[in-house]
């Protein structure tokens, strides 16, 4: 199955431009947030390089930013970039847990694999970042959406996703994988 930047533009755009007033945008370096103004009269989302993930991603912090944050460049979350140290990482871990759990929906809806990104590869410690524990945190924000509910604008975006690409309910393919985790586990 392939996948690409247009086709998550597109069903974004086509979910989301009229009753948001947002639309997901192909960018150059860095992704950003800007809020509408008087020279574009809607919200971008932009992201960059033209990856797939990196407009799941993107579209993922939308869904995560409330009414407020949604009229602020990049909704003024923190941000440090690579060559954070073990608290700083772990500050980043807070911040993008809920984001990352939403990727993770969008590409089970996609039918798209799925890892976490530490995005500290400037790092010279090695011991800030533990991979394995931050993709627990994100397993467990997922499965609390799961269990009590995901954003109305993530539902959206993912039903627009499941059905494009023709993929199973993401709760259900999420239960199996976990099911089938276990049972490895217990093996």
């Amino acid at each position: 199955m392939t996948h690409n930047a247009q086709d998550a533009i597109e069903l974004f755009n086509r979910t989301f431009a009229q009753t948001y007033n947002t639309r997901l945008v192909l960018g150059a370096d860095e992704p950003l947030y800007k809020p509408a103004s008087n020279r574009v009269p809607y919200h971008q989302v932009i992201f960059a390089h033209g990856f797939f993930r990196s407009a799941l991603h993107e579209a993922a912090h939308w869904c995560v930013a409330g009414p407020v944050r949604r009229h602020i460049v990049d909704y003024a979350y923190w941000y440090k970039p690579d060559g954070r140290g073990a608290s700083e990482q772990r500050q980043f871990e807070r911040v993008e847990c809920k984001p990352q759990a939403l990727e993770w929906l969008f590409c089970l809806s996609a039918g798209h694999s799925f890892e976490v990104s530490c995005d500290n590869l400037g790092c010279d410690d090695p011991n800030a970042i533990d991979v394995d524990g931050f993709r627990r945190q994100v397993e467990r924000q997922l499965t609390a959406y799961f269990k009590h509910g995901v954003p109305k604008r993530a539902q959206l975006f993912a039903q627009a996703l499941q059905q494009f690409y023709a993929q199973p309910d993401p709760a259900s393919v999420w239960q199996l994988q976990a099911a089938f985790v276990k049972e490895v586990e217990d093996v």
